[in-house]
């Protein structure tokens, strides 16, 4: 009856308590006064009977009722007064009836729902509804003159039993759908919590997001953008094309380096990170000069529960300043290195000659010791500043017998570690033969071995072991000197880092030969690392690949991209002044250089 009034737009639980009682006694009052017009046309001798309009009389007035009484403002379940009151004209429209239209009983079954489904009386509706239709049946039985037998008794009992088989079914399809609507209520309130749970999440990510000042770029698994904070806009905008308002990743000015080289669409970051890659430190410059900028590009792939990629979320980072920075200084260490260079390289010159007079007092020698010592100690210094500030490292592989490497290393530090009280082990095969540079490997030994002496001032042991592990090859250098803290081991490898306890010690050094290790290493395609503890020693593992170096430049540019410098050539030294220079081919250190003589004179 509510879908057809009301065109299926309202639902009953929508509506209020009162026209929720009206609608709910509307099927038993308008049946009632279908019947009394049927009575009224079909049975002329019923039209005056006080019985019929006493119980149309009723049944009007208990509508009127359902009308006029505010049901929201009594006890709940007080309107369960109109279903039983209903039995009342019910039972006076039987009786009036009873020999002249059978069936009217039925009609209890208006009542009887009502009562079931309407889950105030969970346990009792169903009961109840039977005695009420029992008592509409049995009590006009007790009037005089009536006889009562048993089988007047039972011969109606139909109709109650049918009525509460109907009354339980409605009883138990009403509790289930009470108990379904308490779940579902339950749910809906769990639901509502966590939307407004997850809004405020997106509200707070958002805020962050928007907040950082760094670009943020989320891609769906078709590379499709996702969210995009404030940030990466002017990112975005910076890199695309004059008279473009947007454009795909393809399309922006990305290069692979400051020199203006185009990046290939493939290895942009948005595209390595759509084909699932996951990275770091991705250096890219973006726009174009004067405004360009040097960014710093991470990725991570976001996976569902079952592993599948559905996107990535990457990162963009102006380093613009920072590669500016390192840019200056180590133009800066390339120019002071080289200008110390010639200077220093003279001196000694010059010192050997003088201490070739053997008619020089031997304090004049001794001091010219001094000198050459320290002039030594200075150019091995100025050699540290030039190597790591230039990209003079390449390596120029060739069959070598790295244990032969090895010994040579060791050997060149004997009178040093003898020096100190330390004693040196080398524990390799007789020999073993893998594709590297000799002077570049030798150069890492030379540096491992000297830190291994140089921070066991208390003597001990120091042990090189040489170890093949299948397709690479391990090379460890283990002292037993002060070693260092755990957090300093894993800065070990920065340009100018020393650790706490170097500096505290009064140690020489510029913190700059691990840097020019590693640098070695990984043109190399291998990698170096450090594990030390505070007074118990340090261990430095080299692993190097025994088919050669492997292309690494991509690595080794997002790492130290933007540095460049002047570079002298390795195996050539500069030596004297002015009027009075001179170029020396061979290797700088471990080997005699030849001065230039003073004019006049033959060296």
């Amino acid at each position: 009856m509510l879908t057809v009034l009301s065109l299926d737009r309202l639902s009953f639980h929508e509506l209020s308590m009162r026209r929720r009682v009206l609608l709910s006694q509307l099927p038993f009052t308008v049946t009632a006064v279908v019947l009394v017009l049927g009575l009224w046309v079909a049975h002329e001798p019923l039209r005056d009977d006080l019985l019929v309009h006493l119980a149309l009389g009723l049944t009007l007035v208990l509508t009127a009722l359902c009308v006029l009484v505010p049901w929201d403002r009594l006890p709940d379940g007080a309107f369960l007064a109109v279903p039983v009151l209903d039995f009342v004209p019910l039972t006076l429209l039987r009786e009036a009836t009873l020999t002249w239209v059978t069936g009217v009983g039925i009609m209890a079954a208006f009542p009887v729902v009502w009562l079931a489904g309407s889950g105030r009386l969970p346990r009792a509706a169903a009961p109840l509804g039977f005695v009420l239709t029992l008592a509409m049946i049995w009590v006009p039985l007790f009037a005089p003159p009536r006889p009562l037998t048993a089988q007047v008794l039972t011969a109606p009992l139909l109709i109650p039993l049918m009525l509460l088989s109907i009354g339980l079914t409605v009883q138990v399809l009403s509790n289930s759908m009470e108990g379904q609507n308490a779940e579902l209520e339950a749910k809906d309130a769990e639901l509502r919590r966590l939307l407004a749970e997850t809004a405020r999440r997106e509200r707070l990510l958002h805020a962050i997001v928007e907040a950082v000042d760094v670009g943020v770029l989320a891609v769906d698994e078709g590379g499709h953008d996702v969210l995009m904070n404030r940030r990466q806009r002017r990112i975005h905008e910076l890199s695309m094309p004059d008279g473009m308002r947007d454009g795909a990743e393809a399309d922006l000015h990305v290069y692979a380096d400051g020199d203006g080289t185009p990046l290939p669409a493939e290895q942009r970051p948005a595209a390595r990170a759509v084909h699932g890659e996951s990275f770091s430190d991705y250096l890219v410059w973006a726009g174009q000069p004067p405004v360009q900028r040097v960014l710093s590009v991470s990725a991570r792939v976001m996976r569902d529960d079952e592993g599948r990629p559905e996107g990535s979320v990457l990162s963009f980072n102006d380093v613009t300043e920072l590669v500016a920075a390192l840019q200056a200084k180590d133009d800066f260490l390339a120019g002071v290195s080289h200008e110390l260079r010639t200077p220093l390289t003279s001196i000694r010159g010059y010192t050997e000659l003088l201490a070739m007079d053997d008619g020089l007092p031997e304090h004049v020698r001794s001091g010219l010791e001094v000198i050459e010592r320290n002039a030594d100690q200075l150019l091995v210094l100025v050699e540290d500043l030039l190597r790591t500030a230039s990209s003079a490292l390449e390596p120029q592989p060739v069959p070598t017998d790295l244990v032969q490497v090895v010994e040579q290393s060791v050997a060149a530090a004997g009178p040093r570690a003898a020096g100190g009280g330390v004693d040196l082990h080398v524990e390799a095969p007789p020999r073993l033969v893998l594709d590297c540079d000799p002077v570049r490997i030798g150069q890492v030994l030379d540096n491992l071995l000297s830190n291994a002496i140089k921070y066991s001032p208390s003597g001990g042991p120091v042990t090189v072991r040489v170890t093949p592990t299948g397709s690479s090859v391990q090379l460890r250098v283990a002292d037993r000197g002060m070693g260092m803290r755990p957090e300093d081991a894993e800065e070990v490898f920065g340009r100018f880092f020393r650790s706490t306890n170097a500096r505290m010690s009064a140690i020489p050094g510029l913190g700059l030969g691990l840097a020019v290790a590693r640098e070695i290493v990984e043109r190399h395609g291998g990698t170096i690392r450090c594990d030390s503890a505070l007074g118990e020693g340090t261990v430095f593992t080299v692993t190097l690949p025994t088919a050669g170096p492997t292309a690494v430049e991509d690595g080794i540019r997002t790492e130290r991209a933007g540095s460049s410098a002047a570079v002298l050539e390795p195996d050539r030294v500069v030596v004297g002044q002015h009027q009075d220079l001179a170029v020396v081919d061979g290797p700088l250190l471990g080997q005699e250089e030849v001065p230039a003589a003073p004019q006049g004179e033959q060296p």
